[in-house]
């Protein structure tokens, strides 16, 4: 299989602030290195692109040694947190910008949907949008004529195609020029997070096209986009960027799951500190473990597993104090609620426990939010994946299915027959 697309040793570098370094001495030292072939001296002391922290240098690496190689006809998924350089790598693949350092190559035309009206000059009617962008990628006007109606088909703005597309919404614009960045004849197509502009039916059409293309026409799908379930419908193989790093390129589940894991230890246990005692309230652990065992030891799919929530009520606290958890599936998915029903918590230490049937989970990663109320109504405290845990899948007998089952959870139902036949 032929390599679609090469990237070796690819860096990109960015100076906050003005343009230059600031003096002209520094800048003739600038320019006389680059006469030379030498290395950029005041690129030597640039930092890794971490927003939240600060630094001393105001050189900062968007992109840092990044190496890796697409095959025609995958579909490849790019994740990371925002500032992760998602972005900034695919508009150098696209030729928008140059690397700082590296080189890419590849074959083939490519087709980018980096922002919402790429490439769209908005005085220009959608029809001659069309042409305009299908020129831009190198196709001849009798390219873009043959797939014409099929654009304008597909973006569902006939009525408007010959209304200026500063006039369109921005559903709108996306719809239009994703159309065209499918249909013309590319063999790379790069589509970065502006699905998210469209409507829920749009973006499902948009990642049937996606696979389409990738499977049926054998060209090569480059998508960015922090919708996990549409990565993993998407694509086989992904990217997890991380201050400008290649952290991960493997199997697309296992990168979702590395990059939901964050930076959770995965222990099944969490001790809170200071911060978490309150006004009417201290949160001391939640833990989890299989009955009968150690919350250090795995959590089985085929037993019994125990929620354990330590909490303090404080004196004086005359409202009804309720807490509710509710589970995730490690694609960021709510699963259900669930909370402490028919147990009233007492003034003082509680020590609540829930306990989930044997079987009920399916082997995977989830993760629990905290909600904490008064009188059911008035929110008091709360907190997004406060904490993550993993089922692994426990002994089956020889001669049964050995694969993971469909689905997260595996509930157990009443089943009787009929005596009326």
């Amino acid at each position: 299989m032929s390599v679609a697309i090469k990237v070796e040793n690819i860096s990109k570098a960015y100076r906050l602030g003005e343009i230059g370094t600031g003096t002209l001495s520094n800048d003739l030292q600038r320019w006389w290195a680059k006469q030379r072939g030498k290395e950029d001296p005041f690129l030597k002391i640039g930092e890794v692109n971490d927003r939240a922290t600060k630094g001393n240098s105001d050189v900062v690496w968007s992109l840092r040694d990044i190496n890796f190689e697409i095959n025609q006809g995958d579909a490849v998924g790019i994740i990371g947190r925002n500032g992760a350089g998602k972005s900034t790598l695919l508009k150098i693949l696209s030729r928008v910008t140059s690397p700082t350092t590296g080189n890419i190559s590849g074959i083939g035309r490519i087709a980018s949907l980096l922002e919402v009206g790429t490439g769209f000059h908005p005085e220009l009617t959608g029809r001659e949008n069309i042409y305009l962008n299908g020129a831009i990628l190198g196709m001849r006007k009798k390219e873009i004529s043959r797939q014409f109606d099929a654009i304008v088909d597909f973006s569902g703005v006939e009525r408007y195609i010959d209304t200026p597309v500063k006039r369109y919404s921005s559903g709108m614009y996306v719809r239009l020029a994703f159309a065209v960045a499918a249909h013309l004849e590319s063999e790379i197509l790069i589509v970065d997070e502006v699905l998210a502009v469209g409507d829920a039916d749009f973006q499902k059409k948009c990642l049937g096209k996606m696979g389409e293309v990738s499977k049926g026409e054998g060209r090569t799908v480059l998508f960015v986009s922090h919708n996990m379930a549409a990565v993993k419908s998407l694509c086989s193989t992904s990217i997890i960027l991380v201050n400008g790093k290649l952290q991960l390129i493997d199997n697309t589940d296992n990168v979702i799951s590395y990059y939901l894991k964050g930076d959770s230890q995965q222990l099944n246990q969490r001790t809170f500190s200071n911060e978490y005692d309150k006004k009417e309230f201290a949160l001391h652990s939640i833990s989890l473990n299989t009955k009968h065992r150690n919350f250090t030891e795995p959590l089985i799919e085929n037993e019994e597993i125990e929620l354990v929530t330590k909490i303090t009520i404080k004196e004086g606290i005359t409202d009804h104090i309720h807490f509710t958890y509710v589970l995730y599936n490690e694609l960021g998915e709510a699963m259900f609620p669930f909370s402490h029903d028919g147990v009233k918590l007492k003034i003082g230490k509680n020590h609540v426990i829930c306990t989930f049937p044997k079987s009920f989970f399916n082997s995977g990663t989830y993760y629990l939010s905290f909600f904490l109320t008064k009188n059911f109504i008035n929110s008091v405290f709360s907190e997004r994946d406060i904490l993550s845990f993993t089922i692994i899948e426990g002994h089956r007998a020889l001669g049964v299915w050995m694969g993971r089952e469909p689905g997260y959870i595996k509930p157990k139902f009443e089943w009787t027959l009929s005596s009326n036949g």
